[in-house]
C-alpha cells in the first residue's frame, strides 16, 4: 500500500531535504510536486487542498526559518500534516458497555463484509482476549449466512444460526439473548450490502440499527475504489451514525487514496486494514506509523509486533541453543526460517516496515517475492533427510534428481545451495560472537544497491 505514492514522495522530498535554506518559492515548487503526487494517489481534491494549506502555512512561518535543518523540518511538517488528515492516533473499539458489547458492520457487497467480521473475531478472540459471538442477518444471501458459520469456526469464536425467512431485527436480538445467557463479551452483526446505496437498503439497515442499538457501528470498505471509497462512506455515514471504517484490500491498494481521505471526508476514523486474504490479515490503523511508511521511514513498532505474535519462539529457542552447541545449522532449518518469514506475510511485508528500505522496495520486489521463496521451498522439499542435514553431499546426480523433482533448473539448486551457505556462515560467526558481530558481518556482505545486488542474498 501507497507504493506509489510513497516513491514519488520519496524522490520530492529528496530535492528539499538538504537545502540550507527554505524560500516561499522552494516550498511552492515542491509543495506543487507534492500535490500531484497526491492526487495520483486518488486523494480526493478537498483532502489535497487542505493538506498543502496547511503545509505551506506551517512551512513558511518561524518553524522553519529558524531551524538549523529547514528541509529535515519540512519534511517533519509533512508527516504531521499527513497524520492529521488520517486522525492522529489509532481509536480502538469501544467494547466498554455491559456485555455483550454489540458491533454493527455495515457496507456495499462485495467489499469485504462477511470476510472482515471472521478476521476481527479471530483478532478480539486473540489479542483483546474476548469471547465472541457472530450473527448474519443479511436474509438476501443465504452464501452470506453460510461464509459467516464456516469462518467462525475456522477462527474459533461462537456462530448464531440465521435463515433467509427471518426478520433481522428478530435475528439479532435472539443472538444478543445468546450472548447474555452464554456470557459472549462481543456480539459481532452482519449485516445486508447492496451493489449501491439505495432508500430500501438504508431504511432497513437503520431500522435494525434503533433496535439493536450497538455500541460501534463500523463500515466495511474497499480500499480499491480509491476516493470512492470516501464517498460511499459519507453516504452511509449520513444515513447511520458510524462510529469506524474497515478498509479492506489495503494490500491491493498501491495508491492509498481511499486511506488519506476517509477521515477527513466523514470525520470517522479508519480502525481497521485489512491487509490480505488470511483470517489474520487484520491490521490496527495507526496514522502515525502508516505516515511514516509512506515517507519510507519504516514502521519498526508494527513489525516489533507482528515478530512477537508470528514468530514461532519455541523454534526459535531450538534453533539457537542448535547453533551456540555448535551443531551446524542445516537445509531442514533454513526451511523453517522461510516458512516463519511467510507466516509474517513475507519479505515485502517486512521491508516495508524496515526503516530505510522504502526505495529499496521496487529494486528488490522482483527478487524477494512469495514465489522465490515457494521456489526454495519446494526443491528443498525435493532432497531426502540426509541430504538436507548434509548438503555437502548433492553432487551432480542428486542436483539433476531434486531439480527434476521441484520442476526447478539446475541453476536453481545451485543458487539455494549458494544462499544456505551464506546462511549457514552467519549461524556459525553468531555462535561466536552474539548477534551483534552477525548484523555487522550481514551488514558488510549486502552487495552495492542493496540485497538484491550482485552477490546479495536474494535470488535473481
Amino acid at each position: 500500500m501507497f507504493e506509489n505514492l510513497s516513491e514519488r514522495l520519496g524522490k520530492t522530498l529528496k530535492n528539499i531535504s538538504g537545502r540550507g535554506r527554505l524560500t516561499e518559492d522552494n516550498i511552492k515548487d515542491t509543495l506543487r510536486e507534492v500535490r500531484m503526487a497526491l492526487l495520483e494517489a486518488d486523494v480526493a481534491l478537498p483532502v489535497v487542498r487542505e493538506f498543502i494549506g496547511q503545509v505551506k502555512e506551517k512551512a513558511v512561518g518561524i518553524e522553519v526559518s529558524k531551524s538549523l535543518n529547514p528541509g529535515q523540518v519540512f519534511i517533519k511538517i509533512v508527516q504531521s500534516e499527513l497524520e492529521a488528515i488520517m486522525g492522529q492516533a489509532n481509536e480502538k473499539l469501544d467494547l466498554s458497555s455491559k456485555p455483550p458489547a454489540v458491533v454493527m458492520v455495515a457496507g456495499l457487497q462485495g467489499a469485504g463484509k462477511t470476510t472482515s467480521i471472521g478476521k476481527l473475531a479471530r483478532f478480539l478472540r486473540e489479542r483483546e482476549k474476548k469471547k465472541v459471538l457472530v450473527v448474519s442477518a443479511d436474509i438476501y444471501r443465504p452464501a452470506a449466512i453460510k461464509q459467516l458459520e464456516t469462518l467462525a469456526s475456522e477462527v474459533q469464536v461462537g456462530f448464531h444460526p440465521s435463515s433467509v425467512d427471518q426478520n433481522p431485527v428478530d435475528i439479532v436480538e435472539g443472538a444478543i439473548e445468546q450472548a447474555r445467557k452464554q456470557f459472549y463479551d462481543v456480539l459481532l452483526v452482519d449485516t445486508a450490502g447492496r451493489l449501491h446505496v439505495d432508500d430500501k437498503m438504508m431504511g432497513e439497515i437503520k431500522a435494525l440499527h434503533q433496535a439493536i442499538q450497538p455500541i460501534e457501528t463500523l463500515f466495511v470498505v474497499d480500499a480499491m475504489t480509491g476516493q470512492d471509497a470516501a464517498n460511499t462512506a459519507q453516504a452511509f455515514n449520513d444515513a447511520l451514525p458510524l462510529t469506524g471504517v474497515i478498509l479492506t484490500k489495503a494490500d491491493g491498494d498501491a495508491r492509498g487514496g481511499a486511506a488519506l481521505s476517509v477521515r477527513h471526508i466523514t470525520g470517522k476514523p479508519i480502525k481497521f486494514l485489512g491487509m490480505g486474504e488470511k483470517s489474520d490479515a487484520l491490521e490496527p490503523f495507526h496514522p502515525d506509523r502508516v505516515a511514516s511508511r509512506i515517507l519510507g521511514m519504516g514502521d519498526v513498532l508494527s513489525l516489533v509486533e507482528e515478530i512477537e505474535r508470528k514468530v514461532d519462539k519455541d523454534k526459535a529457542q531450538k534453533l539457537a541453543k542448535k547453533v551456540q552447541k555448535g551443531k551446524g545449522f542445516d537445509l531442514q532449518d533454513f526451511k523453517e526460517q522461510l516458512e516463519q518469514m511467510r507466516n509474517m506475510g513475507g519479505m515485502m511485508s517486512l521491508v516495508d516496515k524496515m526503516p530505510g528500505m522504502g526505495n529499496m522496495s521496487a529494486q528488490i520486489k522482483d527478487k524477494a517475492n512469495d514465489k522465490s521463496f515457494n521456489q526454495m521451498e519446494a526443491i528443498i522439499n525435493s532432497m531426502t533427510p540426509g541430504e538436507r542435514q548434509r548438503p555437502e553431499i548433492i553432487k551432480g546426480s542428486r542436483k539433476r534428481r531434486i531439480a527434476s523433482g521441484s520442476g526447478t533448473q539446475i541453476q536453481d539448486v545451485n543458487r539455494l545451495l549458494k544462499q544456505f551457505t551464506q546462511m549457514q556462515k552467519m549461524m556459525k560467526k553468531m555462535s561466536g560472537g552474539g548477534m551483534g558481530k552477525m548484523m555487522k558481518r550481514m551488514k558488510g556482505m549486502m552487495p552495492p544497491g542493496g540485497p538484491g545486488g550482485p552477490g546479495g542474498m536474494f535470488p535473481r
